[in-house]
């Protein structure tokens, strides 16, 4: 077997556990997140660490991520260190492991910084709290930033952003940044499109609206509208998804 490890100098004394962390992994018990990959917190020598564990693929997928295409770990340390680079708040990355069995990629490993966070953004969007309309502007300038360095997070939804409450106000950081892309630029009316995956209420998204137009000088109005249009079309596919998947389980009741 083969493995092959890409780390922060400054992280370089944790190489024993990268080099053990399949034991390492598989002996926590602190999952936090378990799905199709599995995220546990784990303490590597004192540092707090959040460890994700990408499920193996099917074969045909380890041929594509072996030769082809990188792997989503590979990309999750590399995006992490774009992000990095133009001062936005990710968990700090440390280190990328990837095993290969056969001469195929088999189990991979993604190692960032535990960043302690106070909620994510799904919090506001759900619950009643008088601090709801200061999150939402000051998220709606965190996406303002995002979009004016050209970041597109392909999967910008409620539990993929984190907030921490600092005494100047809000601190977000993104995760689960496998699927990202770094444009050149992107126009505030595109923008407005990387809020569909939120689930808003128009009411939540007038307020960031607004405020992420006041930043961008665009119309008010016209960026509401627009935000409110991607939304609506996202309920809409989504539903219609899960009508479709409600059908073919035999299951004829309208869902929720």
């Amino acid at each position: 077997m083969r493995a092959r490890y890409e780390y922060r100098s400054e992280y370089a004394f944790f190489k024993p556990s990268f080099e053990a962390i399949r034991e390492i992994f598989h002996a926590d018990t602190h999952t936090i997140h378990k799905a199709r990959n599995e995220l546990k917190t784990i303490d590597l020598g004192g540092l707090k660490t959040v460890v994700k564990s990408f499920k193996v693929p099917h074969l045909f997928n380890r041929i594509v991520y072996t030769f082809f295409r990188k792997s989503k770990a590979y990309k999750s340390y590399h995006n992490a260190l774009k992000l990095i680079d133009l001062s936005i708040s990710t968990p700090a990355p440390v280190a990328l492991i990837e095993f290969f069995e056969s001469g195929l990629l088999g189990e991979s490993y993604f190692i960032a910084e535990c960043f302690e966070y106070d909620f994510t953004i799904r919090t506001p969007l759900l619950e009643p709290t008088d601090e709801r309309e200061e999150i939402f502007r000051a998220f709606a300038a965190y996406t303002c930033d995002l979009h004016r360095k050209g970041v597109w997070h392909l999967d910008y939804s409620p539990g993929n952003i984190l907030v921490k409450r600092t005494v100047e106000g809000y601190a977000f950081a993104i995760v689960d940044i496998n699927r990202m892309e770094f444009r050149d630029s992107i126009a505030p009316l595109e923008g407005c499109e990387n809020f569909n995956k939120l689930w808003a209420s128009d009411a939540d998204l007038e307020i960031m609206g607004r405020e992420y137009a006041r930043l961008c000088g665009m119309d008010e109005a016209l960026i509401v509208s627009e935000m409110q249009r991607h939304n609506n079309a996202n309920k809409r596919s989504k539903n219609f998804k899960k009508r479709i998947k409600a059908l073919l389980r035999g299951d004829f009741s309208t869902p929720a």
